[in-house]
């Protein structure tokens, strides 16, 4: 008996049912009864205006997620210090100087949120990389021991090296007449004993002064430091003209306006010194240009700023001083001073974890 094999197109092979046709040509059959939905006009527009709504909505989304992005972003560029930004935004030809005092506490001291904060400020100062970095006293809590200095101080603000000038505050004459002070900075501080010291930076003239009168045989014109600086004063006729010292003139804060610094705004008013810094009180004030008896004086008198904003810790401020422009004593930092031929420009540069800022610019006289 022979075994007869079907082949596909064998007569005898019996036709497949169309459902197995449909399997073989890899396509799935319709089953039995199923409909087909038919959208009326109205449902598919209503289809795609919900998927439209469904749309905008994630583009929405997607757009507020990315502004609070830039918006965290610059928070955290303005916390963190700035750095090149912030010199950035000092445009100019010109050098670049950053200023603040009331700086160091004791080593082992715990920084805290509001005291203590030496390191950070010291970091911000770095980021900006200075030509200059005026420390306007207080430099070293509590009683400015060479010991202190070498053990704290030096660790972070000493770390910007030669670019520092210096001058003393009444923390510093706590120990043996300020003796740990004089030794620590050497010939940057000046003569030991006295403090005071003028540099040419640029096309300006930089003076250091020492408003520990009691200390150094007063402030007035007959004595040496008066004599000194009558005589600087008139030796250097640079357009532009910047003075520092500790105790602010004029003052917001707890200690408020230091009298004995008078004959010292009295000999920079009459020589048309552009600006002068101080510290002692621990916020941030900027003053428009004022006389030395604080009279608004626009063409003439002498911008000032407090920068007691180094670390050590904060005063409020209280009430309003006249002339007071800007005040804030929440924010440590570093005020930076683009020093250019005919004027200057400033920002108050926040260590990390604050946001204020100040900037500005004015001409020399």
């Amino acid at each position: 008996m022979v075994a007869v094999s079907s082949g596909p197109d064998d007569p005898r092979r019996p036709e497949p049912a169309a459902g197995e046709r449909d399997q073989r040509r890899g396509r799935t059959a319709p089953r039995l009864g199923a409909r087909r939905t038919v959208l009326t006009l109205r449902q598919r527009i209503r289809i795609l205006l919900v998927a439209g709504v469904f749309a905008a909505a994630l583009t929405v989304a997607g757009v507020i997620a990315k502004s609070h992005e830039r918006r965290d972003s610059a928070a955290r560029a303005r916390a963190s210090g700035g750095g090149q930004p912030a010199a950035a935004r000092l445009k100019g030809s010109g050098p670049l100087v950053v200023a603040a005092g009331d700086i160091a506490c004791r080593a082992g001291d715990e920084p805290g949120p509001a005291r203590c904060l030496q390191a950070a400020t010291a970091q911000v100062a770095e980021r900006l990389r200075p030509d200059a970095v005026l420390a306007v006293g207080d430099l070293q809590y509590e009683r400015g021991s060479l010991e202190d200095f070498r053990t704290s101080f030096d660790r972070s603000w000493g770390r910007l090296g030669a670019l520092l000038h210096p001058v003393p505050g009444n923390h510093e004459y706590n120990a043996d007449g300020a003796a740990g002070y004089f030794t620590y900075f050497g010939s940057r501080a000046g003569r030991p004993g006295r403090g005071w010291y003028s540099f040419d930076l640029g096309t300006w003239h930089v003076i250091a002064l020492n408003s520990n009168c009691d200390r150094v045989g007063g402030c007035d014109v007959t004595s040496p430091q008066g004599r000194w600086l009558h005589a600087d004063l008139a030796a250097h006729r640079n357009r532009c003209t910047l003075a520092f010292w500790h105790d602010p003139r004029f003052s917001s804060g707890l200690h408020g306006d230091q009298e004995e610094a008078i004959p010292l705004w009295r000999a920079v008013y009459d020589a048309r010194v552009d600006v002068v810094l101080g510290g002692n009180d621990h916020h941030y004030e900027r003053f428009a240009p004022l006389s030395p008896s604080g009279r608004p004086d626009p063409r003439l008198g002498v911008r000032s700023f407090v920068v007691g904003t180094g670390g050590r810790s904060h005063y409020p401020t209280v009430g309003g001083h006249r002339g007071s422009e800007v005040r804030n004593s929440t924010a440590f930092g570093v005020l930076a001073l683009r020093l250019l031929p005919d004027g200057f420009r400033w920002r108050f540069v926040p260590a990390a974890g604050a946001t204020f800022t100040d900037s500005g610019s004015a001409r020399c006289h």
